[in-house]
């Protein structure tokens, strides 16, 4: 795999300054052995190598994300990770470019059409002529192994994700559950995620579990959020000489 490091830029959210890296890889998908070039991004806070540090691998969800669909749980999970590491301090999020389980958003929408019309989303993405989950998660595991972290505590509750990042070297000293609450509009996708595709949830994954009470951290003032420019200061802790590849 080649994996370039693009960018670096100073990110302040609503829960804390995070440190954005930008990646592009050419590799091929080994799930359908197509090449090809991925995005991703690494949104980095603290200190990660003192000890395992918390990590979320996330596909992109433009319907969730953006327009904050209550059909999957997508957005709440993005959201968990990210007050979860500023709670703590420490954290990263990889952000992967795989939309719909890896077929796209226009394929993901044509699926939506056939789960109102009955389907679950496994049934609808075979229908369709797509593997049930298309990702592989080689890229994120290659930015794991660019930041030199051997060690994390992975917020999952997808067994292939798990997988994934053990057969790579990688230690899972804990697995935390990504379980958020749900909705009548995503309760029978959650179920099918859990039923046909093993998913995990916090009750199954004790004692490696999280308790709800933690996931709140606090929110930056509206004063320190809006300032910008030269003047950020609340971002200079975080921001360091560019990562070189080891």
């Amino acid at each position: 795999m080649m994996l370039t490091q693009v960018a670096d830029v100073r990110f302040p959210t609503r829960w804390a300054c995070f440190r954005l890296l930008a990646f592009e890889a050419l590799h091929v998908n080994e799930k359908t052995g197509k090449e090809q070039i991925e995005t991703a991004l690494a949104l980095v806070l603290g200190d990660l190598h003192s000890f395992p540090p918390l990590v979320r691998i996330h596909s992109q969800c433009t319907t969730g994300e953006v327009f904050h669909s209550l059909r999957c749980d997508c957005h709440d999970q993005l959201h968990l990770a990210l007050r979860v590491a500023a709670d703590e301090g420490a954290g990263l999020v990889l952000y992967e470019q795989q939309e719909g389980r890896g077929i796209g958003l226009t394929e993901k929408l044509r699926a939506y059409e056939l789960q109102d019309r009955g389907l679950d989303t496994v049934e609808a993405n075979l229908r369709l002529g797509h593997p049930v989950d298309s990702r592989d998660y080689a890229v994120p595991i290659e930015i794991l192994h660019f930041l030199g972290i051997r060690s994390i505590r992975l917020m999952s509750n997808n067994p292939e994700k798990v997988n994934a990042v053990q057969n790579s070297g990688i230690q899972i000293a804990e697995r935390i559950g990504a379980d958020v609450p749900g909705t009548p509009y995503s309760s029978h996708y959650v179920a099918t995620k859990r039923k046909k595709l093993g998913h995990l949830t916090n009750s199954s994954a004790s004692p490696l579990r999280l308790e709800t009470d933690s996931i709140h951290g606090e929110l930056l003032s509206d004063a320190r959020a809006n300032v910008t420019g030269p003047e950020l200061g609340i971002c200079a802790d975080f921001r360091g000489d560019p990562w070189q590849m080891s």
